[in-house]
């Protein structure tokens, strides 16, 4: 009985020894000699090497080390693998376009190999020495998949159609991944909308956000209601697990507290789409950039504001439905390709390519103050009073000369903290002061309010938000020349709303800060 109890502990010792020396795959040593560190290889972007060792994650310079062990990669033939996950709306049409726009650019060639129905590769080489240097693995799924893939370390980049959850932030920082909450950590790819359709020959052409909410929560269910036909409503929604489908709820049910009622699903937008254009008695929430030949509707409110998805309002997010297509990206080092793509995805040329593909870019455009009609009208038509006349006329006489820039700031419900449109906004208007964009000119930041309260506090409120974001600009754009362009703020309260003041979601509209340029 000692003798095989004496083997037994004699094989599992040879086991963990086997099993130890097989985890520690790799020795890290400094030039010297005086440091050497054992561990498991977890990753190398082909300058730094991420090793699980004794004392943790540890990311070390491979500059600084030789590297022995049968995990050691090549430093000679390295090639960078990059892991994309998440929206299939992002990874069909949009997601290969910048990446075939990104190679082209950077004097490379990239070729597709389709894996699968939901898996694709391109294998970039350079176009000098025909070796390739970097391969885009690509999932194409949805947004849950995306951030499961993250979590289980299958993914280096997640694409979303909406901001990552709360359970899903919480589980990535317990992993390692850091605070994926953060603005550094995600960036806004493009801009899409989430637009109510129906067949061409429904004779509605107009809903509330409220009806909108009664449509889809089952509270409301004939046509008869909105004008329509005596006719049942059917409701065409994507799948539960879509990016797009849980931005629905997250930002239009949830703060209304309804659910959703019954409703036909679809595993893509074009499905979705269509299915809605063959029904005559149906209604979906579809994805701007893939309505297809359907018809979209416009949203309204009972004040008479009218509000039309189209590029200009939802890349000012003066639509309020307005739906940013992220990449979100762990807190550890990724490879110098990919770090490269994603300052690229910014870039003017990547604009284009993001045009081109259906989605709403980001580049900022001016607005001249006589397309602004029917914003005045309205601001005329909601003025009230001696003040609110006056107000207005000193609008009128400062915004007149100017020119609107589409870059806008709203924040987050019931919160002074940028929403992720608006933060990446601060991004991008940095990037160009930066650049020297509006050398010689004035940038006037104009804060609005609701009309909730005291006009005198809605004034201050907004004078508050002007000074906020104009603050954050100018921190953000380290390297400006201050002296080279004007920056100076204004507020004007509840003077020219965007939408009516009697639902949550129409103040949310009319809390903003613009920029307007001269």
């Amino acid at each position: 009985m000692t003798i095989r109890r004496a083997a037994v502990f004699a094989a599992l010792f040879l086991f963990m020894q086997a099993a130890s020396a097989f985890a520690q795959d790799i020795v890290l040593r400094s030039r010297d000699g005086s440091i050497e560190l054992s561990g498991n290889l977890l990753g190398f972007d082909g300058e730094f090497y991420r090793i699980d060792t004794q004392f943790g994650v540890l990311t070390v310079d491979g500059s600084g080390v030789s590297c022995t062990g049968i995990g050691c990669p090549s430093l000679v033939d390295y090639v960078a693998e990059i892991e994309v996950s998440g929206s299939a709306t992002i990874g069909r049409v949009l997601l290969p376009a910048l990446i075939e726009a990104f190679a082209l650019r950077n004097a490379m060639s990239a070729e597709r190999t389709n894996v699968d129905d939901t898996h694709f590769r391109y294998d970039l080489s350079s176009n000098g020495t025909g070796k390739i240097v970097g391969r885009f693995h690509v999932h194409v799924s949805n947004t849950d998949e995306g951030f499961a893939d993250l979590l289980a370390d299958d993914a280096d980049i997640v694409m979303a159609l909406r901001e990552i959850r709360r359970e899903e932030a919480r589980r990535a920082r317990e992993v390692g991944l850091g605070d994926l909450t953060l603005s550094n950590r995600s960036t806004v790819l493009a801009l899409d909308a989430v637009v109510p359709i129906v067949a061409p020959g429904n004779p509605v052409s107009s809903l509330s956000m409220s009806d909108l909410v009664a449509i889809l929560s089952g509270s409301q269910s004939n046509w008869q209601v909105f004008g329509g036909p005596d006719a049942p409503i059917t409701v065409h929604m994507r799948d539960e697990a879509s990016g797009l489908a849980q931005g629905i709820e997250d930002r239009l049910l949830q703060p209304a507290r309804a659910k959703l009622g019954p409703a036909e699903r679809h595993r893509s937008n074009t499905t979705l789409a269509a299915a809605v254009t063959r029904d005559p008695f149906g209604i979906g929430l579809a994805s701007f950039s893939d309505v297809g030949n359907a018809k979209a509707l416009d949203l309204t409110g009972p004040c008479g504001f009218r509000m039309r998805a189209a590029r200009r309002t939802v890349k000012t997010e003066d639509y309020p439905l307005t739906a940013p297509a992220f990449l979100y990206v762990p807190a550890r080092r990724l490879p110098a390709l990919a770090r490269d793509f994603l300052r690229f995805t910014r870039s003017p040329q990547a604009q284009i390519v993001i045009r081109r593909a259906g989605f709403v870019d980001q580049a900022a455009e001016e607005i001249s103050a006589d397309l602004q009609g029917d914003r005045l009208s309205n601001a005329i038509l909601t003025a009230q009073g001696a003040n609110g006349l006056a107000t207005l006329q000193r609008l009128t006489g400062t915004l007149a000369p100017m020119r609107r820039l589409t870059t806008s700031f709203r924040f987050e419900t019931g919160s002074s903290r940028l929403d992720a449109q608006s933060r990446s906004n601060v991004l991008q208007l940095a990037h160009d002061l930066e650049a020297g964009r509006y050398d010689g000119r004035k940038l006037l930041f104009v804060g609005f309010s609701d009309g909730a309260g005291p006009a005198d506090a809605n004034l201050a409120i907004a004078r508050r938000r002007a000074e906020a974001v104009k603050s954050a600009v100018e921190v953000t754009a380290e390297t400006a020349d201050l002296t080279s362009f004007e920056l100076a703020l204004d507020a004007f309260g509840e003077a020219m709303p965007m939408a009516c003041d009697d639902t949550s979601w129409g103040r949310q509209v009319n809390r903003r800060v613009e920029v307007w340029v001269k």
